[in-house]
């Protein structure tokens, strides 16, 4: 406990499921969180509960697709938080839909969210990290970029893309002190998983055929997954960058 004392970080998607969650674990951790999301009123949620739980927390209601917006929310994050130390890239969106169903108005709004969104959050907070000789990045792909996923093409080809960037970034900025690792859910019980089901037309049929998939018999919880982020931001980990690890029940095994 107590890994991230001090450390300021910011989290996009904050205000769900797993992005939620980790921001708990890194109050709980000693940092100082930023919380942003698409959605302010979430975001407000999570940063009051983590405030009122003894923690320093500030909402930010941007869309990482909006480079500008992201760059006016950089300042205000410093003004009151301090420098950011710690970027957890989470913020993502999806829904079940066979690739010849699909169109190029839907690529891009899953292209943008899903990688641009986190493209653009590199761009604003490295700089800084660069100079100040410190870093942790984590980012939250998937194990779909990992395996490949049915009626998930277009996500599963910005998720691997994330892994390929995060690795390349890892050697491009090793001699900054800056790490970038990434973590791969599983099927998580996330409103975005939800929303991802619907597309499916048999939302329950398809949860079944998941849970049957996975070794340890579940569809994971947000709560599975702030351990392995949380130490992935911290010094324990200072050692590691470059890397992908699956927190999927067993779903993903790879070597």
């Amino acid at each position: 406990m107590n890994q991230l004392v001090g450390k300021v970080a910011v989290i996009t998607g904050g205000g769900g499921g797993i992005g939620g969650a980790t921001s708990r674990r890194f109050v709980e951790e000693g940092a100082k969180v930023a919380v942003l999301d698409k959605d302010s009123a979430a975001a407000q949620t999570i940063a009051d509960e983590l405030t009122g739980a003894g923690g320093q927390s500030l909402a930010l209601g941007i869309d990482v697709t909006d480079l500008g917006g992201l760059k006016q929310g950089l300042l205000e994050i410093e003004k009151v938080l301090g420098g950011v130390d710690i970027l957890v890239n989470n913020a993502g969106w999806d829904l079940f839909r066979p690739f010849l169903k699909t169109d190029p108005e839907f690529w891009r709004k899953i292209i943008d969210i899903n990688l641009i969104g986190a493209l653009n959050m590199h761009h604003v907070v490295l700089p800084g990290m660069v100079e100040r000789g410190y870093g942790r990045v984590v980012s939250v792909s998937s194990d779909a970029g990992r395996v490949g996923s049915s009626g998930e093409s277009v996500y599963a080809a910005c998720k691997a893309g994330l892994i390929g960037f995060a690795k390349t970034l890892a050697r491009e900025h090793a001699r900054h002190g800056i790490t970038f690792n990434v973590v791969c859910p599983g099927p998580t019980d996330t409103a975005l998983f939800a929303s991802y089901a619907e597309g499916a037309g048999d939302p329950e049929k398809l949860r079944q055929a998941m849970q049957r998939a996975i070794p340890m018999g579940r569809i994971g919880k947000p709560e599975d997954l702030p351990g392995a982020i949380s130490f992935l931001a911290s010094d324990d980990a200072a050692y590691v960058t470059g890397q992908v690890i699956s927190v999927s029940g067993g779903l993903t095994m790879n070597g």
